[in-house]
């Protein structure tokens, strides 16, 4: 008897938490975990690809695991299948550079089994086909998640960063709870599928969804979790929750938006659409203020999800109105750039973690000239810095290129107020690529070229054969997914039919070319502009070295009169992000330290901080801890008192009864 995928893939997931068990087991053995477990638990990231990728159809399984007469059902369909791809390609990078990178940590086997069991939750989330099976797998997932970003939880601020992502998790964990409540009563998702809950109660639920999902992928004003957790975990956790738990609220709601609910509500997608696109511009504009690295890759993760909303809330407004064959292209934009994030925010994620074990900093002010230092990070960095900024042939270009076509196709739409509004949004759009590819200047240029800000930086050292290795892996995924898109997006079409209807066709009859709806309207090739821009770059190099051969001399550059270039006279973040400070101003809460004429030591600072912050949680926290103190009062330890208390209550109860 054969095993089909799906009980590969749950075998799998049961195999991460066994390593993970293993490396608590052996938690004295460093060497033994860093070497053997987690090199293990790469392979099996990789074996559950590989399984996802050549799975076909809908595949079911009961296990005997849960409660009586509540078992857990699992589901193999080209949804989920797409989304466990994306884990097993992720965990099989970040894995592989954890076996190098954790190196001083002096608790490894307990981090081991947190991280595996991270892995191993994240999986099951997908697999999930009942309500009971996906809320323990979806608080396994915040509870392992929240003990990585806590590890290091002696330093107050982590603490801080740990109970605000625990405290949104939850948040978000009881609205899913209180939507599948709001779907017919029913644990299992087929009886979901065949409820038809009338127009009020699938908006309820739909709204539900939304902000329950919503708080996990960092959407506005949900978002303000992200940038405090992701600093605070280490560099390859931030990886996994960026790269891949993120995309987990992305399968949720999809799976919630075109499988469970029957309803199609053409402000739903309008309402994703706009949350996109102020979550898009939102988070490009505070990451090119920021100066920490982790927290600009943090707002930049905030940016991309975004992107991936603005793609979903057009895929449900196309196929409302009927247009599934522009749905399909919506959709396969939003679902190519989950893969492609998964792959460049994960190796920037990485390259940061490099830098930061090499030199302890992650303040950009204290950084610069690692290219000499560190040549294979600050390859891999560049190439995720032109992925992430959308630049072609790298593979972030192609999903943003694909979205772009999807709004040329909005005024077709029997809307007139949607067909006045989708240009601004297609204008909004391209302003958050344009700030994007800004922040990545900002962001490679300060780190790694130029002179070393600190006199430390000239000892750093590159990264070893494993974390190189990982580096490897998600700078090859961002090469070649922006150069073969059509095998991306033949399998993308699967998913897209499985939920729209509807498949893409880009023009199999030619290799070269690809149009996602006619070659008279657009197409692009790849691999012709990789050879045309490699090609004319080596023909320039041959032409200066043939024609200035022997008569080319090095010499000092031009410092504008100064006697002595030195690193003061570079840009700083803060001078970066100076022009995005001052256009977008009212966007930020501003604070300033000025230094008097008179300080012997004059110290200027700035910071920009989050006005959502400041105008909805801080009022939320301090009604709520008013609240806590009148409850207090309360409490005043006499049991007198509280019988006093019970008495009162039942009178009460007596009175309303009759």
């Amino acid at each position: 008897m054969s095993l089909r995928p799906v009980d590969l893939i749950i075998s799998a997931a049961l195999l991460w938490i066994a390593l993970g068990l293993v490396g608590l087991v052996s938690r004295k053995k460093t060497e033994f975990i860093r070497r053997a477990i987690f090199p293990l638990g790469a392979a099996n990231g990789l074996f559950i690809a590989f399984c996802a990728f050549f799975s076909h159809g809908v595949e079911t399984e009961i296990s005997i695991l849960g409660l009586p007469d509540l078992p857990f059902h699992f589901r193999l369909d080209s949804l989920s299948s797409f989304f466990l791809l994306v884990l097993g390609c992720a965990s099989f990078g970040i894995s592989t550079y954890s076996a190098g990178y954790f190196k001083r940590e002096k608790q490894l086997g307990l981090l081991c089994l947190e991280y595996h069991v991270f892995l191993a939750a994240m999986a099951f989330v997908l697999l999930a086909d009942d309500a009971f099976l996906f809320m323990v797998a979806w608080e396994a997932m915040a509870l392992s998640s929240y003990f990585l970003v806590t590890f290091d939880h002696k330093i107050p601020e982590i603490r801080r960063a740990g109970f605000l992502y625990l405290l949104m998790a939850h948040v978000g964990a009881i609205s899913i709870l209180l939507f599948f409540g709001s779907m017919g009563g029913s644990y299992s998702f087929d009886a979901m599928r065949a409820f038809h809950p009338g127009l009020f109660q699938s908006s309820l639920a739909f709204l539900l969804a939304l902000l329950g999902f919503g708080a996990k992928a960092g959407m506005l004003p949900l978002h303000v979790w992200l940038p405090e957790a992701h600093p605070a975990a280490p560099s390859p956790v931030s990886a996994l929750m960026s790269g891949v738990m993120l995309k987990t609220a992305i399968y949720g709601l999809l799976r919630v938006l075109f499988d469970l609910l029957h309803a199609q509500i053409w402000w739903w997608g309008g309402i994703i659409l706009g949350i996109g696109l102020a979550t898009a511009l939102f988070g490009a504009i505070f990451s090119a203020v920021q100066s920490d690295m982790k927290r600009l890759l943090a707002y930049s993760s905030v940016e991309n999800i975004g992107i991936i909303f603005v793609g979903i809330g057009l895929s449900a407004l196309f196929r409302t109105y009927g247009m599934n064959a522009f749905a399909a292209l919506a959709l396969i934009a939003a679902l190519y750039h989950c893969l492609n994030h998964a792959f460049f925010k994960s190796l920037l994620f990485l390259a940061t973690g490099s830098v930061l074990h090499a030199t302890g900093e992650r303040n950009l002010g204290r950084l610069g000239g690692l290219i000499h230092n560190m040549p294979w990070v600050a390859g891999a960095a560049l190439i995720g810095s032109l992925a992430i900024a959308g630049l072609p042939p790298f593979n972030g270009f192609v999903s943003e290129w694909l979205l772009l076509q999807a709004f040329l196709f909005t005024p077709g739409l029997p809307h007139s107020y949607l067909n006045m509004l989708i240009p601004v949004a297609a204008a909004a759009l391209v302003l958050t690529g344009a700030t994007a590819g800004y922040v990545m200047v900002k962001f490679y240029g300060i780190v790694f070229l130029g002179q070393p800000r600190e006199e430390k930086l000239k000892e750093a050292n590159s990264s070893g054969k494993w974390e190189r290795a990982g580096l490897i892996w998600f700078s090859a995924g961002c090469v070649l997914l922006g150069l073969f898109p059509f095998v991306v997006i033949d399998h993308l079409s699967e998913v897209s039919a499985f939920l729209s209807g509807a498949r893409l066709d880009v023009g199999r009859g030619d290799w070269l070319f690809f149009a996602p709806i006619s070659p008279e309207r657009a197409s692009y090739s790849p691999l012709l502009f990789m050879i045309v821009t490699c090609g004319a770059t080596l023909l320039s190099f041959l032409l200066v070295r043939r024609l200035y051969h022997g008569r080319m001399k090095r010499g000092e550059p031009w410092n504008c009169g100064y006697p002595v270039l030195n690193s003061r006279m570079q840009d700083t973040s803060e001078g970066f992000g100076q022009p995005i400070r001052q256009i977008f101003e009212p966007f930020f809460k501003m604070k300033r330290e000025l230094p008097s004429p008179f300080d012997a030591s004059p110290r200027y600072s700035a910071s920009n901080e989050d006005l959502i912050w400041h105008g909805l949680y801080l009022p939320l926290a301090r009604a709520a801890e008013y609240l806590a103190g009148l409850f207090g009062k309360i409490q005043q330890g006499r049991i007198l008192v509280y019988l006093l208390y019970n008495f009162a209550t039942l009178i009460a109860l007596l009175l309303i009864v009759q």
